[in-house]
This record gives C-alpha cells, sequence and structure tokens, in this order.
C-alpha cells in the first residue's frame, strides 16, 4: 500500500503543479476553458494558487504524512468542484474525465492518510 500511496502522491503532485502554474501563466487554453464556463478569470487565478497548494503540501508530504492527508483533501475538493463546473456546463464525460479521475484518486489517496492528519502540526 505505501508503494501505491506515493506513486499517487507523486502523480497528482506533478500534475496540480502543471495545471497551477498554467493557470497561474495564464496559458490561452486554461484562459478559453474559464471564458467557456463563464467564471471571472480571477477566479482562474485562485483556483491556480489551490492547485499549488495542494500540490506542494503533497511534496512536503514525503518528509511528514499529515500533510499527504492535506494535500490531498484541498486537491479532492479542488476535484469536486472542477466536475461541479464541468456538470453546470453540461461539457461532455471525455471533457471532465481528467478532473474526474484526479478527484477520485485524491480520495483514494485522502482515505489512505486520513489518520495521519491527526498528527498535523497544530492538532495536537
Amino acid at each position: 500500500m505505501e508503494v501505491l500511496s506515493i506513486v499517487l502522491q507523486s502523480l497528482l503532485a506533478l500534475l496540480f503543479l502543471i495545471a497551477g502554474l498554467g493557470k497561474l501563466a495564464g496559458f490561452k487554453m486554461h484562459i478559453e476553458n474559464f471564458q467557456h464556463w463563464r467564471l471571472p478569470q480571477w477566479f482562474r487565478i485562485v483556483t491556480g494558487i489551490v492547485e499549488l497548494a495542494g500540490a506542494v503540501a503533497l511534496i512536503v508530504g514525503y518528509w511528514d504524512l499529515s500533510w499527504v492527508a492535506l494535500g490531498a483533501l484541498i486537491l479532492g475538493i479542488t476535484g469536486i468542484g472542477g466536475i461541479m463546473t464541468h456538470l453546470r456546463a453540461q461539457d461532455s464525460f471525455k471533457q471532465m474525465f481528467m478532473i474526474f479521475l484526479l478527484g477520485i484518486i485524491s480520495i483514494v489517496l485522502f482515505v489512505i492518510h486520513a489518520s495521519n492528519l491527526a498528527d498535523f502540526p497544530g492538532f495536537k
């Protein structure tokens, strides 16, 4: 289970780092997506920051497992929000597949590490 957890953690950290940086850098794809979803561009920036925060928490989690639980929780909630956005825009499943998959992986990773959240700094 530990190897699976590290693989999922690494995959999520990498993909959300790329996605978050792309949103903050203002890549054309992200700008057009937020226009399609009728969301303001400032929300693209906020989403990028949240995605980067979740990815950084997963990276810190290599040294302290409680951070994996926090990062996975942040990214799982972000995934749920992304799925709801696609549903509201009536996008196809193909268009929402990636965030659906990443949301599921985030939730699985959170479930694996949920007990570690009690050891998060400041929770003791």
